[in-house]
């Protein structure tokens, strides 16, 4: 038996749970609170419209800052994590979180939600995002799918139970008292799982999925990859970059927008909140099931699959009216918006290599930041001029499909510099 601690551990995974997945787990937590908390304003939008006399699309752009940030500081988050680990990145995040949805309890104008939801629960989650989605990607490498697909389905999770919570609460204490509750629950269970956040098995002596270590080892080495300046003048990284702008202008309008079309289409409240609860149901599901057949097909093609599903369901929302038909949307929506998210860490990590993983996501989330500020409020605004969502949502399903379009054009050769048998592998 091997007298050092962390050699030990490496060659004894057998009949214990391999700590990869309580990376996973901690991911989950994250990205079920950051993200529930922020997918939850829509149930905020008629109260906040209601006691600031806002149009909608002034309403909506809370939101639209808030996604632009959480994406968007990615670039910045990514690299630190990478240098000074992603837990510490972690725990900022799910502080800043809380911060800002306290704040935005006590704002006396739209002003002041801008600047604290906006700005707390974006940069917040943006802290948090990329660097805990990042660290599991380097914990696996034959079950990378799977892995990814089980951390950010803590956000159709977070999806299907936090905007019922907040509505509940709304409900019987009001929009402020209720956003005080969740920066509640925020400060204390994401500051907590934040802790089992680690950066690679190689800082423990592991190696991804739970492999024994080789019998002769000498000091663990860094994970293979490509640097963050060579990924983004790549061919791969620029295709990806511009197919996930195209695709979200439109993926976060049902996130905004869903609830109010249903009112508007006389749908009782309650059903209307339960219509972004099914939106995370489907986004569980497709995180489960897509990402693990992807493991099997591959997944640069099932990116591809997930961005035309999108297309093709937002152009048939443009069509419902009754409940039943919205809800079939939101299930389908939804799987296809789970995939594409599971996916796309996963792909990065098959294309460029994980020793920079974290700052390359960052890089490329910028893109779904620009569309992130652009669709949903661009939305709001076009409902106000003409009374109708019709010509977003048609904006929403061509933007999809562009982006369908374009990820067909990704070379098939892993362009990291990693090495040869694990790239070969990655893209099985």
């Amino acid at each position: 038996m091997n007298m050092h601690g962390q050699d030990s551990s490496a060659t004894s995974t057998v009949g214990r749970i391999f700590h990869g997945w309580r990376v996973v787990a901690a991911a989950f937590v994250i990205t079920l609170l950051g993200f529930g908390s922020a997918y939850s304003f829509s149930a905020f939008v008629e109260a906040l419209q209601r006691d600031f006399a806002a149009t909608r699309g002034a309403v909506s752009l809370v939101f639209s800052l808030a996604g632009f940030l959480y994406f968007g500081f990615g670039v910045v988050s990514g690299p630190l994590a990478d240098r000074y680990g992603s837990r510490r990145m972690a725990w900022i995040g799910m502080l800043l979180v809380a911060l800002g949805l306290a704040l935005a309890s006590a704002a006396q104008d739209m002003m002041q939600i801008y600047l604290a939801y906006g700005l707390g629960v974006g940069l917040g989650v943006g802290c948090a995002y990329v660097p805990v989605v990042g660290a599991v990607q380097r914990w696996f490498l034959r079950r990378r799918g799977l892995a990814s697909g089980l951390a950010v389905s803590g956000i159709g999770v977070g999806t299907l139970l936090v905007p019922p919570l907040a509505s509940a609460l709304i409900a019987l204490w009001g929009w402020r008292a209720a956003y005080l509750a969740l920066a509640a629950v925020v400060a204390v269970l994401g500051c907590a799982a934040a802790f089992w956040v680690e950066n690679s098995p190689q800082d423990r002596g592991l190696q991804p999925d739970g492999d024994a270590a080789p019998a002769v080892t000498t000091t663990a080495s860094a994970p293979a990859g490509m640097p963050v300046r060579a990924a983004i003048r790549s061919k791969a990284f620029v295709l990806l970059y511009l197919a996930s702008m195209a695709g979200a202008f439109g993926v976060f309008v049902p996130f905004v927008h869903l609830i109010p079309y249903a009112l508007d289409h006389g749908i009782a409240p309650a059903l209307a909140v339960l219509l972004l609860g099914m939106v995370g149901v489907g986004s569980t599901a497709g995180r489960f099931l897509l990402g693990t057949l992807a493991d099997r097909l591959g997944r640069r093609a099932s990116l591809a699959t997930m961005y035309a599903g999108m297309a093709a369901t937002l152009a048939l929302w443009g069509v419902c009216g009754q409940f039943w038909t919205l809800a079939l949307f939101a299930l389908v929506f939804g799987a296809f918006y789970g995939g594409w998210v599971a996916l796309m860490p996963a792909v990065v990590m098959d294309y460029f290599g994980g020793r920079h993983v974290s700052g390359i996501i960052g890089a490329l989330y910028t893109s779904v930041a620009f569309g992130t500020l652009i669709g949903p409020v661009a939305a709001g605004y076009a409902y106000d001029l003409s009374g109708s969502y019709l010509l977003p949502i048609i904006a929403s399903a061509a933007g999809n499909a562009v982006a369908a379009a374009v990820t067909g054009l990704l070379p098939r050769q892993a362009a990291t510099r990693a090495r040869p048998a694990d790239a070969r592998r990655a893209l099985l």
